[in-house]
């Protein structure tokens, strides 16, 4: 058995991590899967999924000036929409996850939380998320 659907999210700023745990959770939550794997997809070049924590805010924070370090937004870059920094970072932190459920719970860490990172907002985004049942 396979659910699946699309999740929409407005982002609100140019580079920002946006909490999307409890909505992908009330996704899985909705079905009756006991044990599977929950994988999201994002479809979007600018834009990125992460696994980290989720308790300080600070963290978010973070992860977004260290990205921006390491790749200098001042750079001459080529391509000529001037958001190539955002489509480094997107292929830095990856475009899909993969998350164990088991008893109809997303089987994330203490800490962890799941994260839609913007680097070129604010714009309207697409998640794609799928469930398959493995038991």
């Amino acid at each position: 058995m396979m659910h699946k659907g699309i999740i929409t999210l407005p982002t609100t700023q140019h580079m920002h991590l946006v909490d999307i745990t409890s909505e992908v959770e009330s996704r899985v939550s909705q079905t009756e899967v006991d044990e599977g794997i929950c994988y999201l997809f994002n479809p979007h070049t600018t834009a990125g999924l992460t696994i980290n924590e989720g308790a300080d805010p600070d963290v978010r924070t973070d992860i977004i000036k260290g990205l921006r370090e390491i790749v200098p937004v001042d750079f001459p870059f080529k391509h000529m929409e001037g958001n190539s920094p955002s489509h480094i970072m997107a292929s830095l932190v990856g475009a899909s996850l993969t998350i164990m459920v088991s008893s109809n719970t997303l089987q994330l860490g203490t800490w962890q939380a799941i994260y839609f990172c913007e680097f070129d907002g604010p714009r309207t985004r697409k998640i794609h998320w799928q469930l398959l049942k493995t038991d």
